[in-house]
């Protein structure tokens, strides 16, 4: 099958899962596994952080920053299309107390940032106390420019905020930019980053900060029920795809681009949006109503999609080979002839 649904259905390679059978192994808990320790540093060293907390999820991740930067009563600032505020089942509200104050997301994917400085609260017991403005990077597979990242810094620096980065594609974000993974996290307190969407681990995403911050957050971690016992058989894959996987991206955005080129020749398919490795496409209502069936057609053919009404959001990674893109197109070509 030819998984265009997401890259978090993404398979360990057999180099990833030898690495995952010969890892040396102890109780994290004790903070005795030696894998899970060497991943630790390995990404909070890739970030330029001093610290870093392997956790469950990219879900998880953010949470436990969320709940180490913030209190009760207190909010944070972040995009209406964030995953942070709209994907996450609000875990900051509900298990922290913590209001988020969302703020509109432009086209770009980054949030309005006049909007966000004007959202910072006065010192006013009316009020939540306004602690963290959290960026995302990518956004919808679009990439955050570094002087973007240094605006919200200096907004955060001018009113006193901490700055935190849902980076769960941040290694798609350096890849596109040519940087270091350090540049794109260097403005930010926090950053949050997944092991198993483009880069093809089983599960496990990696927070990094600070060491005072990171052992709070080690804490929150414990609450929320993530404590690991012996997970260096997971961080096992996550050492390998960070040696391995990171530079291999560019791959995939290739991908997407040769696959948005091969949508946008057929009639009737718009291209909402192609960066990094999604694409976004829409269908004429004419198109639409001709093949209702399209996804049940394509998962015929091989070839999986997820579909929102006309909407469809194709993501390659690892899996998709640039042989696959041409099928697809193919695919895609003669279902909408």
């Amino acid at each position: 099958m030819i998984d265009l649904r997401s890259d978090t259905v993404t398979q360990p390679t057999a180099a990833m899962r030898a690495a995952m059978a010969a890892a040396t192994v102890g109780d994290d808990v004790y903070g005795e596994d030696p894998t899970v320790n060497e991943l630790q540093a390995a990404t909070a060293a890739l970030l330029g952080k001093e610290a870093a907390l392997f956790v469950t999820s990219g879900t998880q991740g953010n949470l436990c920053g969320l709940l180490a930067h913030c209190g009760r009563g207190d909010e944070y600032i972040v995009g209406d299309h964030a995953h942070t505020y709209m994907y996450e089942g609000g875990g900051g509200a509900v298990l922290g107390s913590i209001q988020p104050q969302p703020v509109p997301t432009g086209d770009d994917g980054m949030l309005d940032l006049d909007a966000a400085e004007a959202a910072v609260k006065s010192p006013d017991h009316h009020f939540a106390r306004t602690r963290l403005l959290c960026l995302e990077n990518t956004n919808d597979g679009r990439v955050l420019t570094l002087a973007q990242m240094e605006d919200s810094a200096e907004v955060a620096d001018r009113h006193g905020l901490s700055h935190h980065l849902d980076g769960a594609r941040l290694w798609n974000a350096a890849v596109a930019l040519g940087v270091p993974p350090a540049a794109v996290a260097a403005p930010f307190d926090s950053v949050s980053v997944c092991l198993s969407k483009g880069l093809g681990t089983p599960m496990g995403s990696v927070l990094a900060g600070p060491a005072d911050l990171i052992d709070e957050a080690h804490k929150w971690r414990k609450m929320l029920g993530g404590g690991l016992r012996q997970a260096g058989i997971v961080a096992a894959a996550g050492l390998y795809a960070l040696e391995h996987h990171i530079d291999r991206l560019a791959d995939d955005h290739a991908n997407a681009a040769r696959l948005a080129e091969g949508l946008a020749a057929i009639d009737g398919v718009k291209i909402d949006s192609c960066a990094t490795n999604m694409v976004f496409i829409r269908l004429d209502d004419e198109v639409l109503g001709e093949r209702p069936d399209l996804r049940e057609d394509l998962a015929g053919r091989g070839i999986l999609t997820r579909w929102n009404g006309p909407q469809s959001r194709l993501v390659t990674h690892l899996d998709v080979s640039a042989d696959d893109i041409e099928t697809a197109v193919d695919a895609f070509t003669e279902l909408l002839a």
